[in-house]
């Protein structure tokens, strides 16, 4: 699904170079479930920008399902991501004006669903989620978890091929963030791919292969199954 190969991305100010990205090449297949793991200001959210179409490579290519996106303009990544792509932050990146249900929509609302199939779909994934008794609350009314659980929601109701997680139990506590770790683990035992950036080794036991990053290159890869 995913191939990257000789990425680059660089930093620049007047005074100052940093490279963010150096020569990075791994390949992700669909169905995978795979953990991006190294220390702070390696690189990895860098990384997921890229793969997330959500910023341009300085060099490099980046094949999505074997057609190259590196230098796609914006209206054609928006269109790609949309279509393709959901995202699950550590911030959760909820609406706090929209309630569960506005904010899970929002995504259907963009890609321009009809109205009656929002309602379905939407109902859909809340009942999914375990989340659907909250869907009048708004996000500021409900815990970190449940939080989290909108987020995966709104992340998956477009049925998108790849899901980009980054630290997505970085805020919960071990109870709740073991929750979010299965809630992810079922979606790809369903066939979703995703790749997550992750600084912890509990949650990476989750996944089906460890790629490790260091100065913005690949250092180890581990298979876990």
């Amino acid at each position: 699904m995913i191939k990257i190969s000789d990425l680059q991305k660089f930093y620049r100010t007047e005074e100052v170079e940093t490279i963010a990205l150096n020569n990075l090449s791994f390949e992700v297949k669909q169905g995978e479930f795979v953990a991006i793991m190294g220390p702070s200001g390696c690189g990895k959210s860098t990384l997921l920008n890229i793969l997330g179409l959500l910023d341009d490579p300085d060099g490099g290519s980046y094949l999505f399902n074997g057609i190259e996106v590196a230098n796609f303009n914006e209206r054609k990544r928006s269109d790609l991501r949309k279509h393709n792509i959901g995202f699950v932050f550590q911030s959760f990146n909820l609406i706090d004006e929209l309630s569960v249900y506005e904010n899970v929509e929002l995504p259907l609302i963009y890609t321009k669903v009809k109205a009656s199939e929002r309602k379905e779909r939407v109902e859909a994934v809340l009942d999914k989620m375990q989340i659907m008794h909250r869907k009048n609350h708004f996000p500021q009314q409900l815990s970190g978890g449940q939080q989290q659980r909108v987020a995966v929601a709104r992340a998956v109701v477009n049925n998108p091929k790849l899901i980009l997680a980054d630290e997505p139990t970085g805020n919960l506590d071990s109870s709740n963030g073991n929750e979010v770790m299965q809630l992810l683990t079922e979606l790809n035992e369903q066939g979703t791919t995703i790749i997550m950036v992750t600084h912890s080794e509990h949650d990476a036991k989750y996944t089906h292969r460890i790629i490790r990053m260091l100065d913005g290159q690949t250092v180890t890869e581990n298979i876990l199954v």
